[in-house]
């Protein structure tokens, strides 16, 4: 039952979507974020504050060989889009993007935003992704459904619902069911677009006009709780889509109220695992690409 479970029968051509969806994503964020990540090849030991993987460094990167390794990524990411020498390339590729985000990390603020979206590279990365819609793929036979495609994407799913987990701990350990109140997302609402008025950033006036309201925010509270730590029930599949559209609502209500956007949740790729996401190439646009990779 725990095979069935973790191995289902699954399409090729979903793993590979997958790959593509979460490739093209990071295609896209490396490219935006570029002048960011190079802005990290740095020398300064008193700012060096290695954590996670770069901890096993004595000292910063050289700068010159932080700017190849962030300039590498952007021909692996494109390998791993479309799937070329796949089994090679794409965990090259994963090993580049831990070290990059780590070291970006490392400098005296840890961002927890990019977590998710690495770790599902790394599990596509290192799962035979790259057997349908792929370079690698060309000139193949299709293959059939088989269980090796099923355990990335229940992991993907797995990894997705243990990040939220923890989120609904971490919420519980810092104010106990005192958060569930509201007060103290109200407090939370208000102290962050107050400071970034002050500091003349993007604020949310829909989420300043909404502090009065005490009631609400003790309903958005009890809600994100209750999708955080029932979050491992994501791995039922019916349960599962209905708790991904629950959590990407909520990414859109910490947008309204706090003009904070988790972009890879909230473009719903995050939760792409839950779905079967073969299905998009068959619309008649996208159906000759499906059968030509």
């Amino acid at each position: 039952m725990i095979e069935r479970f973790w191995f289902p029968r699954t399409p090729a051509l979903r793993l590979a979507t997958l790959r593509v969806l979460v490739g093209g994503y990071g295609l896209v964020y490396l490219l935006v974020r570029l002048p960011h990540l190079l802005s990290y090849a740095l020398d300064d030991l008193g700012r060096f504050a290695p954590v996670g993987i770069v901890s096993l460094a004595p000292a910063p990167t050289l700068p010159w060989l932080y700017r190849a390794l962030v300039a590498l990524l952007i021909p692996t990411s494109i390998a791993f889009v479309i799937g070329l020498r796949h089994r090679v390339l794409a965990p090259l590729h994963a090993a580049l993007l831990l070290w990059v985000l780590t070291y970006s990390n490392s400098w005296g603020k840890i961002l927890h935003t990019d977590n998710l979206f690495l770790m599902h590279v790394i599990v596509l990365a290192l799962a035979p992704a790259s057997d349908a819609l792929s370079i690698d793929a060309r000139g193949r036979a299709p293959v059939d459904d088989h269980p090796r495609y099923g355990w990335a994407p229940r992991l993907m799913v797995a990894v997705a619902a243990a990040t939220y987990l923890l989120a609904g701990i971490a919420k519980l350990r810092n104010n106990g069911l005192d958060f569930a109140m509201g007060e103290t997302l109200r407090n939370f609402v208000a102290f962050d677009n107050v400071r970034k008025i002050e500091l003349g950033s993007t604020f949310s006036p829909l989420g300043a006009a909404l502090v009065p309201y005490v009631g609400l925010f003790s309903m958005l509270a009890w809600g994100s709780l209750a999708l955080e730590l029932g979050a491992p029930l994501a791995l039922h599949p019916r349960i599962g889509r209905a708790w991904a559209i629950g959590m990407w609502s909520f990414h859109v209500g910490v947008l309204a109220l706090m003009a904070i956007g988790f972009v890879y949740p909230l473009s719903f790729i995050a939760f792409a695992p839950l779905f079967d996401v073969e299905r998009i190439w068959r619309a008649r646009p996208l159906r000759r690409l499906a059968i030509t990779g």
